[in-house]
């Protein structure tokens, strides 16, 4: 009876709509697939606030594989309302806090550029297949070295409506010829990044240009590597460290981006 009348009471109040919002929360669930004879695990999150299909975003973590800081990134989309998948590059969920080991697992990816690709759209794929997903609707944000890869799935016309990197490595096309590419690109690099040197970031620019991209680059001044990440200064790395404002400005940047693209 109590349950009834506290029903009523919402429905009164808040309406139908408001209601739903009230009880709405962020869902999640580890979802295992394969590609190239590898176990997969990626991390599924979406607020099920409504049953309407709605963008899908892949979330590509950074060299240090799907850890919290990745899945975080994935509920932040959630919320926001897109249904968000942080897919696994390295297999068995494998994750360290070891930069040797980081750096041997992406090479191993990374030495082979179709396997490289193909094994993020097979997380793509996941996402897409979800029953909440508008298949029409699809962006791939990365991290670090999911930067790197989603600046790769752009190159090799992976569908995606957009795409954005965020402290990635900003490689360029390896095609001689200027490439077709399709995705809407955000960039957001701190300029104090001693992985990325000013002549890659001018070779990165100019190759965006050369193809007639659609590109957008934020630069943060006197920002290093790993800048959105608060856990960064954990690994005792000189070049890695959170920036509280570029993190927050390069997140409200992303997230009109996804707005004006689905709109």
């Amino acid at each position: 009876m109590a349950r009834t009348w506290l029903l009523a009471f919402f429905m009164a109040v808040y309406g139908m709509s408001g209601l739903n919002a009230a009880f709405a929360e962020v869902r999640t669930q580890n979802i295992d697939y394969q590609h190239a004879g590898a176990k997969l695990q990626g991390f599924l999150a979406w607020d099920d606030r409504s049953d309407a299909k709605r963008p899908g975003v892949l979330v590509i973590h950074e060299w240090w594989g799907l850890n919290d800081y990745a899945r975080q990134r994935a509920r932040q989309l959630a919320e926001q309302g897109y249904v968000a998948f942080a897919l696994d590059m390295y297999g068995d969920g494998r994750v360290t806090t070891h930069p040797d080991q980081a750096g041997t697992w992406m090479k191993e990816i990374q030495d082979n550029l179709e396997q490289w690709v193909q094994r993020a759209s097979a997380g793509l794929d996941v996402l897409r297949k979800q029953s909440l997903v508008d298949a029409d609707k699809l962006a791939a944000i990365g991290y670090c070295f999911g930067g790197a890869t989603v600046m790769q799935m752009a190159y090799a016309g992976v569908d995606v409506d957009a795409v954005a990197s965020f402290h990635g490595s900003l490689p360029t096309p390896k095609q001689a010829a200027p490439v077709d590419i399709k995705p809407r690109i955000l960039v957001a690099h701190g300029n104090a990044d001693p992985f990325v040197p000013a002549e890659k970031v001018d070779a990165f620019r100019q190759a965006l240009e050369a193809a007639a991209a659609d590109w957008t680059m934020i630069e943060f001044g006197g920002v290093k590597h790993s800048f959105t990440n608060p856990s960064a200064g954990d690994y005792g790395i000189e070049a890695l460290a959170y920036d509280q404002q570029a993190d927050r400005q390069s997140w409200q940047m992303l997230l009109w981006v996804l707005q004006d693209t689905f709109r």
